[in-house]
């Protein structure tokens, strides 16, 4: 759940939208604090019925409805890496890598159907994805917001699909019309090979009693799987976050009130996982929890992975804070790396990277910046110790510039939502329609809402692309692998792009860094979106992405990349088959200006020398006639009434 700003509730609903620094363990305001969590049970991996189709109200659970954050607006251009042009299938975007992946398999993942029908249909419309990814032992794990499923290497699926509320032990996230169970958010996985044991964290936002009301406390909840098999039983930890002071978390001091003062609970927004011979880690994003858009720190979680593979009756984690570490501002989205396998860092005690930018505001940032942060957690051995010690350190390289990139255009944007002028967007014409017979009155918007009437004016929309926050970062061959989302010119004309970093760090005397290579990815009329990159202990990597603009429906994209010449031709994996249509495209679910949410992260995963890769896509279309026919809203079983997002899961070998 990526937000810049505190949550709403209405009555019924509330809408989704989701220098070196020494940090010593038990400084005061640095973290390092450790504590002792217990054990939360245990799950095992069942599916549930499949709920109806049709609209049920509430539809929509948490979020953000901001238009976002700002773009560039000045130029990033860079000539060698960005002039490619393409036929929608691939595209020469500079020189050709190394290695040219070949496309083993490539079948759909979960999509906005199945998350919306789990457990019965209770569940809550939710956007976007959030793609989760992990492979290993022969089986694949898919986690979007807000369901798991497990399939074979062959594509083949295992288990039916399974909600987070009903793995985690919580209640239903709805029961209709007003009991509401807690709020599940920003699920990530993670395969071990060295303990062969799966992860799985998502963060949990609990309520007052079964009312929609947020309590303020919300937690990390992370699922150890018993064996190595992701379909049987699991073990569940749940690691509070709020950070006020309670439940053992040290206290940050997050404001109540909008106005900065009071004392309240902090949120642990964004989690992301890592891991290196020694430890589990897992990073977040703190807000103050109920006022608008203040940010305090990035924080991290560190875990023994040896401990979490035991199952223990409880488990020690150690706590960073990031406040102030970049020359007085906090960290943003520290990235924890993974590794393919043996492919660790053994300096210094054992050792962690991340990944961080700070052109966002939350770092104090300027919507641009050319530094780029390197992060080190060192002595992680001592993680397997009954008293850790590991300290945390930074430094900062300069790099080429990046900046938040614009919204992504698709086939059609701006133009009316309606059958004459912008095909195959049947939720938005649905919206303007002023016709249709229903049993409620003319037009077909009588069907989605309740009065008054929308201004039926919706258009196609643009697609968020993200700002430019570090996405996923792997540590392999000695290098640190990791990209972000940027503006990017191109033709004279700014789009959505991709900054990509090789850096070589060192931790043999304190913490060094080196850029080993950089660049863009663009391609001409199109953007590029939301990267995720996997790199085998050989060095050859694969970087995943959306492909989205003036020559594409929403697809999912991939390019080889390596330490020699960078990254190479655009691949398309699968083609998108028609414009994203989902509800928070539309100004009348969500406000104005929407946000088409997209994203928030893409995923991949080494498995020996496969790269396995997920991208939010659209593999589905259909007119409104089709739309407004048979089950409303279903399209023949290929999406729902409010939204037709899907994923793709790819294996490449590099």
């Amino acid at each position: 759940m990526k937000i810049k700003k505190a949550f709403v509730w209405f009555s019924t609903l509330v809408i989704l939208v989701s220098m070196i620094g020494v940090l010593p363990a038990g400084a005061q305001g640095g973290g390092g604090l450790t504590r002792q969590i217990p054990s939360g049970g245990t799950t095992v991996f069942r599916s549930g019925p499949e709920g109806v189709d049709g609209l049920q109200w509430p539809e929509f659970a948490i979020g953000d409805s901001e238009e976002g954050p700002h773009a560039f607006d000045g130029t990033i251009v860079d000539r060698s890496q960005s002039n490619g042009t393409g036929n929608g299938v691939s595209a020469n975007s500079g020189k050709k890598a190394k290695s040219n992946p070949e496309l083993k398999l490539s079948f759909d993942g979960l999509n906005h159907r199945q998350q919306r029908l789990a457990n019965g249909g209770n569940q809550f419309s939710l956007e976007p994805p959030d793609q989760g990814l992990c492979v290993g032992n022969g089986y694949v794990l898919e986690t979007v917001n807000d369901v798991l499923r497990v399939f074979g290497t062959s594509g083949n699926s295992l288990t039916g699909v399974i909600d987070q509320n009903t793995f985690y032990g919580y209640p239903p996230a709805i029961v209709r019309p007003s009991t509401f169970g807690q709020f599940i958010t920003d699920p990530s996985c993670y395969y071990d090979t060295d303990v062969q044991r799966w992860f799985h964290v998502v963060l949990t936002l609990d309520r007052v009693g079964t009312t929609g009301a947020l309590s303020g406390k919300n937690h990390l909840d992370l699922a150890v799987s018993n064996t190595s098999n992701p379909t049987g039983a699991w073990t569940i930890y749940r690691i509070p976050v709020q950070n006020d002071g309670t439940d053992g978390t040290p206290d940050h001091g997050c404001p109540l009130r909008n106005d900065g003062t009071g004392h309240g609970p902090c949120l642990g927004d964004y989690p992301h996982i890592g891991a290196d011979a020694t430890g589990f880690y897992i990073t977040t994003n703190e807000y103050a929890f109920f006022p608008d858009n203040i940010y305090m720190s990035a924080n991290v979680y560190a875990f023994s992975k040896t401990q979490l593979a035991s199952l223990p009756a409880s488990i020690t984690v150690t706590q960073f804070d990031t406040v102030g570490a970049d020359n007085g501002n906090p960290g943003f989205t520290l990235w924890p790396a993974t590794s393919p396998a043996g492919a660790y860092e053994k300096g210094a005690g054992g050792t962690e990277y991340f990944l961080s930018s700070n052109a966002a505001e939350e770092a104090n940032g300027s919507g641009s910046s050319t530094d780029l942060l390197v992060w080190a957690l060192t002595n992680t051995s001592s993680l397997n110790t009954a008293s850790p010690t590991p300290s945390l350190s930074h430094t900062v390289l300069t790099v080429n510039q990046y900046g938040i990139p614009p919204k992504s255009d698709q086939p059609g944007s701006g133009t009316l939502a309606s059958p004459a002028t912008a095909p195959d967007t049947p939720l938005g014409e649905c919206v303007n329609d002023t016709t249709l017979v229903t049993p409620f009155g003319p037009g077909c918007w009588q069907i989605l809402f309740f009065p008054p009437a929308p201004a039926h004016d919706e258009v196609v929309s643009k697609l968020d692309s993200n700002d430019t926050r570090m996405q996923q970062v792997t540590f392999a061959n000695g290098k640190l692998w990791g990209a972000l989302d940027t503006a990017l010119t191109i033709n004279n004309v700014n789009k959505a792009g991709i900054a990509w970093y090789i850096v070589k760090p060192s931790v043999a005397s304190g913490l060094t860094a080196q850029i080993d290579k950089q660049g863009y990815l663009g391609l001409a009329n199109n953007n590029l979106t939301y990267p995720a990159i996997g790199v085998t202990a050989s060095g050859r990597g694969v970087m995943a992405f959306t492909v989205v603009g003036a020559d594409n429906f929403p697809s999912a994209g991939y390019a080889a990349i390596d330490a020699s010449v960078g990254v190479g031709t655009i691949h398309i994996a699968a083609a998108g088959q028609g414009p994203d249509d989902g509800f928070t495209s539309y100004k009348s679910f969500v406000g104005n200006p929407p946000r088409t949410r997209w994203g928030d992260y893409g995923a991949a995963a080494v498995d020996g020398n496969s790269i396995w890769i997920a991208s939010e896509y659209i593999g589905q279309t259909c007119t409104f006639a089709q739309y407004v026919s048979g089950a409303f809203g279903s399209c023949g079983g290929t999406r729902t009434s409010l939204g037709n997002r899907g994923t793709r899961i790819s294996k490449v070998t590099p």
